[in-house]
């Protein structure tokens, strides 16, 4: 089968409806996904939430059970892995021991029946681009792990694919290089304009790299949107939770809509704050969303009692226990200290607080 020619009247990587069972397991389910050309997004979930069977599905090392995948208005169904104009990164870089970088990085020319010389000419540009030039002579076991990432990298890139699929890219490297080699791996997809599709467990990485970040939980994509977008206007209590700390705070909804601002009866009082996603109708069982850095400590407000206080260097973080019972958590520039047991109230604004469905995932 012929690799699918490119059609500019349409979308770029698109998902249709698509499913994917194995046996009576429904790893992915009903997925739609529309995708532009050169973004970085990144599939955010736990594991076996269904992220990397539909990078598989995109290379085409699963079919899927229904629906469909196009790429660029054509339909990847029953196109092989290597006739289909993407490539995939593995977690694990599978990269040859008995090869050297260079060859490593050849391997997929190679088996295209390329040109010595062409093949010679895409092996120097790549380890020109990953910064690994000075090392082509040397095998993985002779590289870091940083060096050996960027050696697989390079070998996916090498047949130019129009989509770059890496399943969790970063996985086996240690923080501080994990942390370098984001900034390198999204500086590099600048440059090349390629479409990369992420498949990370790790919110923080998704929040670095994605221009957009689709969140998946039990096969199904929950959310789909920036990082900003995510983390200031969550749909759910899943993601709320995922993309960092939160406080969440259960009560009774008032009247409005979706992007209405709304009141939600708590037991600490009424509350106003913004209904982006339609939490309810009024009466109905709410939560009311609020990242710690958006509450401070106020002369007005909710009141409670001061807990403790970590020093985090940047930030102070303080737990609040409050009249119910519950304990709030709030964050702040380091300032003067608060003795534990000082009462104390909390404030914060009703832009900086979302409304979701009490029983949202």
């Amino acid at each position: 089968m012929t690799t699918p020619a490119p059609s500019p009247a349409t979308g770029h990587l698109r998902f249709e409806a698509v499913t994917k069972r194995f046996g009576a397991h429904l790893a992915v389910d009903r997925v739609d996904l529309d995708l532009a050309p050169g973004q970085v997004f990144c599939l955010l979930g736990p594991s076996g939430c269904g992220k990397s069977t539909l990078l598989r599905l995109t290379a085409g090392f699963e079919e899927p059970s229904a629906g469909k995948i196009l790429l660029d208005g054509q339909d990847l169904a029953g196109a092989a892995p290597h006739r289909r104009p993407v490539n995939m990164m593995f977690q694990s870089y599978a990269l040859f021991p008995h090869r050297d970088v260079a060859r490593n990085v050849a391997y997929g020319l190679e088996r295209e029946g390329l040109r010595k010389a062409e093949v010679a000419a895409r092996v120097a540009e790549m380890l020109r681009l990953v910064q690994l030039d000075h090392l082509s002579a040397r095998r993985p076991d002779q590289l870091s792990g940083g060096q050996r990432q960027r050696v697989a990298l390079a070998r996916a890139l090498a047949k130019r694919p129009r989509v770059l699929l890496l399943d969790e890219p970063l996985g086996a490297l240690d923080r501080a290089l994990r942390e370098e080699t984001q900034a390198e791996l999204r500086a590099l997809q600048r440059r090349l304009g390629t479409t990369f599709v992420v498949v990370t467990h790790d919110p923080a990485e998704a929040m670095v790299l994605a221009d957009r970040i689709g969140v998946m939980a039990a096969g199904r994509l929950v959310q789909v949107g920036s990082a900003a977008e995510l983390y200031e206007r969550p749909a759910t209590r899943y993601v709320a939770s995922l993309l960092g700390d939160v406080n969440l705070i259960e009560g009774r909804l008032g009247g409005g809509g979706a992007g209405a601002l709304r009141g939600l009866e708590t037991p600490l009082g009424l509350v106003q704050a913004f209904d982006h996603h339609g939490a309810g109708p009024a009466g109905a069982p709410g939560l009311l969303a609020l990242r710690p850095e958006r509450l401070t400590l106020a002369g007005q407000g909710l009141p409670g009692t001061l807990l403790d206080a970590t020093y985090l260097g940047d930030r102070i973080v303080y737990r609040v226990g409050m009249a119910d019972g519950r304990v709030l958590r709030a964050a702040g520039a380091p300032g003067a200290g608060l003795g534990v047991g000082t009462p104390v109230h909390l404030s914060f604004s009703s832009d900086d607080a979302s409304l979701l469905p009490a029983d949202s995932a």
